[in-house]
């Protein structure tokens, strides 16, 4: 399947997917800047950019927070690649990474922690729905790796 194409602000100034083909790119959905799960996710693919860049790859988080808030949280972690904020939403569901959610037995719209693995041509070859962060980093680089 194509990957949907957006247009959104990033910490780098405006991202857009199409500008990135023959890329492959990880674009990671994640709820909230400066939570626990959060960083632990951020840091670990921060950790792996030497082999995702070798792969030619690149790794971008979206979450609905703010280019402040996400500045603010690049420069904690140390993290050196390009957040987008997505305050309507509009990514977030052409991506499927937004829906009900259930917590202590009350249900809310949020986002589910999603990670979508898009190869040089602008396809999606790989989705990760309802993530758990321990491990996911390795899942993922295993998927780069056999992209070849």
């Amino acid at each position: 399947m194509k990957a949907p194409n957006f247009k959104l602000p990033s910490t780098l100034g405006i991202f857009q997917l199409s500008d990135y083909l023959g890329k492959n790119i990880i674009l990671y959905f994640y709820p909230k800047d400066n939570t626990k799960g959060c960083s632990i996710e951020a840091n670990d693919f921060n950790n792996s950019l030497n082999t995702i860049n070798k792969n030619n790859a690149i790794v971008v988080g979206v979450s609905r927070d703010t280019i402040k808030s996400h500045e603010k949280f690049k420069k904690q972690n140390k993290l050196n690649f390009d957040l987008l904020s997505d305050e309507k939403t509009t990514v977030l569901k052409k991506y499927k990474a937004w829906g009900l959610k259930k917590f202590l037995g009350k249900s809310y719209y949020g986002i589910i922690r999603t990670t979508v693995l898009i190869n040089q041509k602008g396809k999606i070859v790989k989705t990760w729905n309802n993530v758990r962060v321990k491990g996911h980093v390795d899942d993922v680089l295993t998927e780069l790796l056999n992209l070849k």
